[in-house]
């Protein structure tokens, strides 16, 4: 990753399709054998042709052998209607001396096969053959799209106006069909037909996001699909900041009302013990999940104290909390808290908030509050703010005190400790002590989870009814891990959890920053201009807050999420850890970053146009190199929608593997140039989106 990079050639020529002229002769040797068909029907018509075609192949027609000499000087065909039945003959004699050969050759191959399976599992073979299979058909799969080449390019069709925000695998209305409700309806299921076959236009008048920090506070209008009475009547606390101002949509985070987010957070901190919001980091607080985030305002203000708040919520049509959240370049993904558990490993985050996010904590015996058990590290802070914390009111109302009452008694059965109640907020301190759960009295409480149960990284399993992570390595309370920033190095021990030496993750480091620095002088018109060289020194650089949401598809450490903080880019990065890859996500969320357990043969948890950047190093390789459950241009395909217009792709692979990308990506009409990557066998490809408009009607 330290080699230095070197401009490549070009990559956008078309392929030919242009067949050879073979096409053409055998155009008019077809035409010949259809009159020698009509004087040698005594001979049979379909026995001539096949015997015919089978000489052809075992013959070819430029093998000195079986070609002669005409009068004209020229090469005559020995199967011209003049050679008559002697080449019948002797072409019958041929192929059965060819498969006597034939059978001799299989059976003696039989017998060594039969030898050698004594030495090897019949498993083995037939995974082994699995593979094969599997990539032979994945081969011909690709070989096929190419095969079309420009063809594809031109009939590569643009999705309908109503896919604008449509996200696959999110389809509340077929759910509800189906039968689902109680909130299983906003489930993910991303079955088959769930993907997209066609390019997603953006909304008619968007606009390209203003950089940050500006674009934290102002957005353009017409790129989230909200309505101007959705924003007027926003209530919760995080929404309710908002104000719509001709083609943009402020956000006042700074506002001096009274129940401002300064003034909650500012709350928040002295319920736990604290001065205020920036002593968060002192106690151990590093990122947050965010569940039902409102439209972000809480983790923005936080981000001036170095928190990294994810925002987790329902798919919406309109009005969505995760596309806003990300349209001000903030973390977010989609996530249903309903039934199922979210694809974080156990023990990520060390504050939980819900502020009027319309989860009904009592409901289905407590289990959502189980999983938010399990998320929370030992030590870690759960923090609800709803009317129904608030006991005056809660007395004169019977149904949100019972609400109440099960939620406190459910909590301090899970070993949470109630720091404080004020208002309409209370706040839980999850118990650093596993002794604590076996002092509970018998009965009371979920019962502790089996070793099978307790999976440390979960993939969208059914919610389970047991407390998680008691089992794990990982259990360090908050208090004793190392505080950011230098929680994104580990320490020895911390990393001997994971398997990994000191060396290990400071030579990855060393070639990440490396590799950023070289990606940086890319990321520039300039590459894919006539530009007589590679973007240097004596070049305008890019500015540094020119990407803000970076996708890393195979984050493996996290080392680029690591190398941009170094390289003090003002960016963050959602770490994706593929199902079919080592599973280094507790690692990643361990340095203090954020991340999702993702299988890439679905489409990923968020909005079109959400990414500045999408980085993949390696991810081909794992997904392709030797066998795959999907097409390559289907991923490229989902990258493309969610990657921004005039954003920006990194791929580095192998270098078969980077030639069939540029392909998709010139039928995907994005800007590409390859790479070179001196003194190795892996190149890069830099893509950049166009900003394709959608004509209005």
């Amino acid at each position: 990753m330290s080699r230095p990079l070197h401009r490549g050639v070009s990559g956008g020529g078309r392929l030919s399709l242009n067949g050879p002229d073979i096409w053409d002769d055998s155009q008019m040797k077809d035409k010949t054998e259809k009159e020698d068909l009509e004087r040698n029907r005594a001979a049979g018509d379909q026995t001539h042709l096949s015997i015919k075609f089978l000489s052809r192949m075992l013959f070819p027609d430029n093998s000195p052998s079986k070609q002669s000499l005409g009068e004209n000087g020229l090469l005559s065909d020995p199967f011209s209607p003049g050679t008559g039945r002697n080449r019948l003959k002797y072409t019958l004699l041929l192929i059965r001396l060819s498969l006597v050969v034939i059978i001799i050759l299989a059976l003696t191959g039989s017998f060594w096969w039969t030898i050698s399976i004594t030495s090897s599992s019949r498993g083995q073979i037939y995974h082994g053959y699995r593979q094969l299979q599997e990539q032979v058909v994945s081969d011909l799969r690709d070989i096929g799209k190419l095969s079309l080449g420009a063809a594809n390019v031109k009939d590569m069709e643009y999705c309908p106006p109503e896919s604008e925000n449509f996200v696959p695998c999110f389809n509340v209305s077929e759910n509800l069909d189906f039968g689902l409700s109680k909130g299983e309806e906003f489930d993910r299921q991303c079955g088959p037909g769930s993907r997209q076959t066609c390019l997603v236009l953006p909304p008619v008048n968007y606009k390209i996001p203003l950089r940050w920090p500006t674009g934290r506070d102002v957005i353009w209008h017409a790129n989230v699909n909200i309505t101007a009475q959705e924003v007027l009547s926003s209530g919760s606390l995080t929404k309710r900041l908002m104000m719509l101002e001709e083609e943009q949509i402020s956000f006042r985070s700074d506002s001096a009302m009274f129940d401002s987010i300064e003034d909650y957070s500012h709350q928040i901190a002295e319920m736990i013990g604290l001065r205020n919001e920036s002593n968060f980091a002192q106690a151990g607080v590093r990122t947050i999940l965010d569940i039902g985030c409102g439209y972000g305002s809480f983790g923005a203000h936080l981000f001036s104290s170095q928190l990294l708040t994810m925002c987790v919520a329902n798919y919406e049509a309109s009005g969505s909390q995760v596309q806003l959240t990300l349209e001000r370049g903030l973390p977010a993904m989609i996530g249903s808290f309903n039934s199922k558990q979210l694809p974080y490993p156990s023990l990520s985050f060390d504050m939980i908030h819900c502020a009027e996010c319309h989860v009904d904590w009592d409901q289905k015996d407590g289990i959502l509050l189980v999983e938010v058990d399990r998320l929370l590290r030992p030590g870690g802070y759960f923090v609800w703010t709803s009317t129904v914390t608030n006991t005056q009111r809660s007395l004169r109302n019977k149904v949100s005190l019972k609400k109440w009452n099960f939620v406190r008694n459910f909590a301090e059965s899970m070993c949470w400790e109630l720091l404080s109640q004020q208002d309409e907020t209370a706040v839980w301190k999850k118990t650093s002590l596993k002794k604590c759960y076996f002092a509970r009295r018998p009965g009371v409480g979920p019962s502790l989870c089996s070793k099978g149960q307790d999976i440390e990284s979960p993939y969208y399993r059914p919610l389970q009814a047991c407390i998680a992570g008691t089992q794990s390595r990982r259990w360090i309370p908050i208090e004793e891990r190392t505080k950011w920033p230098s929680r994104a190095k580990l320490n020895s021990s911390e990393l001997k959890i994971h398997g990994l030496q000191s060396e290990a993750l400071d030579e990855d480091s060393l070639n990440w920053n490396s590799a950023v620095n070289n990606y940086w002088s890319l990321l520039s018109p300039l590459i894919f201009s006539d530009h007589p060289k590679r973007p240097g020194d004596d070049d305008p650089s890019p500015p540094y807050n020119m990407l803000r949401n970076v996708l890393d598809m195979n984050a493996h450490f996290g080392g680029l999420n690591a190398a941009l903080l170094d390289a003090r880019k003002s960016a963050w990065v959602m770490n994706v850890i593929p199902t079919s890859g080592p599973n280094y996500l507790p690692l990643i969320l361990d340095r203090g970053f954020v991340g999702v357990l993702h299988d890439w043969c679905e489409a990923f948890p968020t909005y079109p146009r959400t990414y500045d950047l999408v980085h993949a190093n390696g991810l081909l390789s794992l997904e392709f190199g030797q066998h795959s459950r999907c097409l390559m241009f289907d991923l490229f395909i989902e990258i493309d929608r969610v990657l921004r217009p005039e954003g920006w792709v990194i791929i580095r692979d192998s270098v078969p593997l980077i030639e069939l990308a540029r392909v998709h990506a010139a039928r995907l009409k994005w800007d590409a140039r390859v790479v070179e990557v001196e003194s190795s066998d892996e190149k890069l490809l830099i893509c950049q989106k166009p900003f394709s408009r959608r004509q209005a009607s």
